[in-house]
């Protein structure tokens, strides 16, 4: 019986999701048990991360015996790990890398996969174990890779892809807004309207004074009476944006092709957009407009406590980058269980409003609950897009455990960069660019439908 038992799970791994849930688990999705299935890969592939960076992980490692090179050696066995590389910020570079790699693979296997009935749908959906195999496998060939300038050309790799997940980010945070406001008027309508609009006016009340007291806590910590232009340039000039974006939500065209937008998704833009602000502002390689958090809490000079001269040593659980984590957890997890009402975010993320069969509870011989394949008339998400976008997070993942620092492969240090700077600045304004032009645009399709209409009356007259 422990056989069967143990082929039955062998069957599981190997075959298709429909196959994972036991009979305590609800029934689900057979696109959202992939998906988070696909999360847990990048999730797991973090966790190593976050371990390998841990501060005195070499340290512990080197008292094995007969483990590292120079380490804690066993007579008559020599030692082969080089633990340079196994942990730090080479480690990170590595890992990322391979759950790159492994994602762009599966990323190019699946475009133009139209619904489950095509046969790169079964990979999509199954053959777990092999999937892991294949993560470990391109895993362990990344450690082998010789130092170089590999660092350094991922760094860039690592910028790019980082910039492009943050307006990702962005528009999973404005997906969530939308749906957040439209589940809850629609319960103000259908019950206790005082009770639902009281919590909507409060969340919104709590994004605004966050905002507006991250915005003076930035010009009094990370602004200088002669010194920190760009900080003053880039605080200003992205409250002034915040400010018209929240204007613009409640603009009467705007409600009334849109009703379901409002102030709420534009809190939740603001704070983030101050979020991103206050990251691109930690890079600042000028220490005296760069305090670190242990500096400002423990009122010491951070001209003292670190000369604008030296290299900058990475701080590896500082705030910005903790919150980082904290949102890149929340927005993987939301991509993978999202079905978005709104027309411009499916557009922007590759996904369908509505689209595949909804079937009930499956039950299988057995009695237990079984995932159910809602994508045999079309997939309800872009499979290759899904895989792009997991790429472009593992690049991200890497770029915040190492806090955007440039490696100097001479020094072995870790130097902080205003090109990063100017990334996660950039794309600021681009995703908030983006998210006003998902406010905009249902009233300029409105506006052109009626002139079509207008039109077609005056030709046929």
């Amino acid at each position: 019986m422990a056989l069967c038992s143990l082929a039955s799970c062998a069957s599981c791994l190997c075959g298709s999701a429909p196959c994972l849930l036991c009979g305590c688990c609800p029934s689900s999705n057979n696109s959202t048990v992939t998906r988070l299935l696909f999360s847990f890969f990048l999730l797991l592939g973090t966790l190593v991360s976050v371990i390998m960076i841990l501060p005195g992980m070499e340290t512990q490692l080197r008292k094995i015996p007969g483990f590292c090179q120079g380490g804690t050696t066993i007579p008559g066995i020599e030692n082969h790990v080089n633990c340079d590389v196994i942990v730090g910020y080479k480690s990170v570079y590595r890992m990322c890398f391979a759950m790159a790699c492994f994602f762009f693979l599966f990323s190019a296997i699946m475009i133009r996969v139209k619904s489950s009935k095509d046969p790169r749908a079964a990979i999509q959906n199954g053959f777990w174990f092999f999937k892991f195999l294949i993560l470990v496998g391109i895993t362990v060939g990344a450690f082998f890779i010789p130092d170089g300038t590999f660092h350094d050309v991922w760094f860039y790799f690592g910028i790019v892809g980082s910039f492009m997940f943050i307006l990702i980010q962005l528009i999973l945070l404005i997906d969530f807004a939308h749906s957040w406001n439209e589940v809850w008027v629609r319960n103000a309508e259908e019950g206790n309207s005082k009770c639902w609009f009281s919590g909507l006016l409060f969340f919104t009340i709590l994004h605004y004074a966050l905002a507006f007291a991250a915005v003076v806590l930035f010009y009094l910590y990370y602004t200088k009476p002669d010194n920190c232009a760009e900080h003053k340039f880039f605080i200003s000039f992205n409250l002034i944006l915040c400010v018209i974006i929240s204007v613009v939500s409640i603009l009467p065209k705007v409600q009334d092709a849109s009703p379901q937008s409002g102030l709420l998704q534009s809190s939740i833009i603001t704070m983030y957009t101050m979020y991103v602000t206050w990251s691109a502002m930690t890079n600042n390689p000028n220490r005296e407009c760069n305090p670190s958090l242990l500096s400002l809490v423990s009122n010491i000079s951070t001209t003292e406590a670190m000369p604008t001269s030296s290299p900058g040593m990475v701080q590896w659980w500082d705030a910005q980058g903790i919150v980082g984590l904290v949102i890149f957890l929340f927005c993987t997890f939301y991509a993978s269980i999202r079905s978005s009402s709104n027309a411009q975010v499916n557009r922007l993320m590759q996904t369908e409003e509505g689209k595949g069969t909804v079937g009930g509870e499956e039950v299988g011989e057995d009695g237990l609950r079984r995932v159910v394949d809602n994508e045999e008339d079309g997939v309800t998400y872009n499979y290759s897009f899904f895989h792009f976008h997991l790429l472009l997070a593992s690049l991200y993942i890497m770029m915040t455990l190492t806090n955007w620092y440039k490696p100097d492969t001479t020094t072995q240090a870790m130097q902080s960069t205003m090109p990063a700077v100017w990334v996660k600045i950039s794309s600021s304004w681009l995703g908030l660019g983006l998210y006003l032009w998902t406010l905009v645009a249902p009233s300029f399709k409105k506006n052109a439908w009626t002139t079509t209409k207008v039109y077609d009356a005056m030709t046929s007259i």
